[in-house]
């Protein structure tokens, strides 16, 4: 079984991933708080869903992703819009302030000050991975 981690990043990646994760969710039969609308989607020989979703205990479906953004605004329409049940809080990575589309300060001071926050939630997504094996390279901070 093949397992999918995404990573939605700015402004266009987490209104792109939101999209995304609204059209799994049609396609699986997920609903929006990541339960299925009925237990025949679940019981099919078809566990296509589980590449993209982790199953918790109480039989939620979460996506296997992360989004970040360094400003606020877009990441706050995900955690209040639709599918906002869908994710688990961590998930969800906002800065205080964007970078003013400033390479240099979004890469040398205020990203750098969310770099350790995502790769942390990156790993903990990997390390809960079923398909991990020896031969997948450690995430670390370049």
């Amino acid at each position: 079984m093949r397992e999918c981690i995404s990573i939605h990043v700015g402004q266009a990646g987490v209104q792109i991933g939101n999209a995304c994760w609204e059209l799994f969710c049609l396609e699986h039969g997920i609903q929006p708080d990541g339960t299925f609308q009925n237990q025949q989607n679940k019981l099919n020989d078809d566990d296509s869903f589980t590449t993209f979703f982790s199953e918790t205990r109480n039989e939620k479906h979460v996506p296997r992703a992360v989004m970040v953004d360094l400003e606020p605004t877009v990441v706050d329409e995900v955690r209040a819009g639709t599918y906002r049940q869908l994710f688990h809080p961590e998930q969800l990575i906002t800065g205080k302030e964007d970078a003013a589309n400033n390479y240099a300060r979004g890469h040398y001071t205020i990203g750098k000050e969310s770099i350790d926050m995502v790769l942390d939630r990156v790993r903990k997504l990997v390390s809960t991975s079923s398909s991990i094996t020896n031969d997948v390279p450690e995430i670390r901070k370049q």
